[in-house]
């Protein structure tokens, strides 16, 4: 969610997971197919030392990074890691996943404003 709101916000941006699933959340899907973003096609990524080494900001939704990360990648994030605690959409019916999609949304408009691009595991 972060990265579609991100390129159509015109920032350069990636999405990646430290474990990432195998397809996007269906529920994902639909609730970014209600703001006229469509993921149905999109692939979640492994996050990789390159993407964090060419990122200026490295947003976490929560995700516990500390315990997913190699060491040699939370050294290279760390100065530029923010973590914005949000919950995982996993498993959560529309309305939540809804709430969790504006919030995104809010933030990344927020970054936008202040001329930050943002990779987000």
């Amino acid at each position: 969610m972060a990265e579609a709101f991100a390129k159509r916000a015109g920032l350069q941006a990636s999405s990646a997971g430290t474990v990432p699933s195998t397809k996007v959340n269906p529920v994902v899907v639909q609730a970014m197919k209600e703001k006229g973003i469509d993921l149905a096609s999109k692939e979640p990524k492994m996050l990789t030392g390159e993407m964090i080494s060419e990122a200026s900001l490295v947003v976490t939704m929560g995700c516990s990074v500390e315990e997913a990360c190699p060491r040699p990648m939370l050294a290279q994030m760390q100065k530029k890691l923010v973590d914005w605690n949000l919950e995982d959409p996993k498993g959560k019916p529309l309305e939540q996943v809804r709430k969790i999609r504006d919030e995104i949304e809010r933030r990344v408009a927020a970054l936008s404003e202040s001329g930050l691009n943002a990779s987000s595991p």
